[in-house]
Parts: C-alpha cells; structure tokens; sequence
C-alpha cells in the first residue's frame, strides 16, 4: 500500500474533488474498495477486519466511499482497456435489487475478455438493444455474436443488423454460451455477501467496480508490463 500514500493534491483533478470532504487516509479508503469490489466481503466483514488492523472505520463509511469513489475508477479504467475480440458471447443474470430481481447484460470475447455490461430493471428487447448499443460504441462492431434461444435478444440483434450494410452474425446456441455463464459466476460470487443492493443506482454503481476489478484480473488493463499486481493496477487508476 506504499504507493497510495500520496498527497491528495497530488491526484488527478476528479479523483480529488471525489475524495475533498473524505478525511481518512487515502489508503484505508483505496484498500477498503478494493477489498469491497474484489472478495467475497459484506459491510461489516470489511469493518471488523480494519478493526483487527487498528484502523476504526464504520460499515456505512466504506458503503459512502465506494459509491462516490467507483465511477471515477470505471471512467479511469476505460481508456485503458485492451481491445476485446469480434466474436462475442451474450447473456444476462439476475440481481436482486430492493427485494426484485433486474438483470444485469454481459457479453465476453471467445477468450473469454468482458465485452462490456448494463443493468437493467426489465428483460426485453429495448433492454438488450440499449446493451448492444452500448457495448457496441465502446468496443467496436463485432463479426459475430452468440446468444441464448431468448426471443429478446435475437430481437434487438435483428433490429440493429436492419440499420447496417454489413449484419452482424447471430448465433442461437446455449451450449456455446458456457463461457460467459462461468463468467457470470465471478461476478455473483462477489455480490452475494452484499444481500442484494437497496437501490437500483447503488446496484449500478457496485456492480461497475465489481466489473472492473473482474476485468482488472483478467488483464485487460493496458500498462501492465512488468507484471504489476492487480492491486497495484487498481490504484494506478487514481494515483
């Protein structure tokens, strides 16, 4: 944690309007992030395990500093991620939010690099279009993609390949789609200790550090050369 003990008026501007009126230690906050969007950790498991360290930090403080922290790391990591591959795999999952499931759309390349995500409240085809859309204009246009038998996403597929020159190939093959539902399986393994989330915005904003340390791992960071950590990478995004 030596290198997160850097003055605050050293930070990039963004980061150091986020963090003004957060008045702990620069690095109790970064490793209670990180912690919190990489392990398998409630709240309260992150209070008492700061505690142990002698650092005394409420459940509540750490929640505040991931919502407001977490949007500026995503928008960090962003234009530094590696370019995925033109073969994509496409399927959803499910997110309890305020005691309702919503689902969260997520696609990897065939080597198995996220593509991209979204939550959504509703499964549907505007649902699944706004995700392709999305993950199109971040990623580039893929040859083809592979989905599951839902009538949904084949749907919003049909509707965006209308508008092009060149369509993009779909493929209706669940068996394909193994890699990205092993995938889904990291993510959820995170988010099950959180009990769901209490607001569809807190959801959104969790999930995307969730995503990013996911990718971080992964090594879809660029710059990684000289096989820094995924810690050291993941507070590269702010220091």
């Amino acid at each position: 944690m030596a290198k997160t003990k850097t003055a605050r008026k050293a930070l990039p501007a963004g980061i150091g309007k986020v963090l003004k009126r957060l008045h702990c230690p620069l690095d109790v906050i970064l490793l209670c992030v990180r912690w919190y969007v990489a392990y398998s950790l409630s709240l309260r498991n992150l209070e008492e395990m700061m505690a142990e360290r002698g650092v005394e930090v409420d459940h509540s403080s750490v929640h505040r500093w991931v919502i407001k922290l977490v949007p500026s790391l995503e928008k960090a990591f962003r234009p530094n991620k590696r370019p995925v591959g033109k073969s994509w795999r496409m399927d959803k999952t499910y997110i309890k939010v305020k005691g309702q499931w919503k689902y969260l759309y997520r696609a990897v390349d065939k080597e198995g690099n996220t593509v991209d995500f979204l939550l959504r409240a509703h499964r549907d085809k505007t649902a699944a279009r706004r995700y392709f859309e999305k993950a199109i204009a971040r990623n580039g246009e893929p040859e083809t993609v592979t989905v599951d038998k839902s009538g949904a996403n084949l749907a919003a597929l049909e509707a965006l390949n209308a508008a092009r020159p060149t369509p993009i190939n779909v493929r209706q093959n669940k068996y394909l789609n193994n890699i990205i539902e092993q995938d889904h399986r990291a993510v959820k393994r995170i988010v099950k200790p959180m009990m769901g989330f209490k607001s569809f915005r807190c959801a959104r904003i969790i999930l995307s550090g969730v995503e990013v340390m996911h990718m971080i791992r992964k090594g879809q960071m660029r710059g990684n050369d000289g096989t820094p950590t995924a810690a050291e990478q993941f507070y590269s995004l702010v220091i």
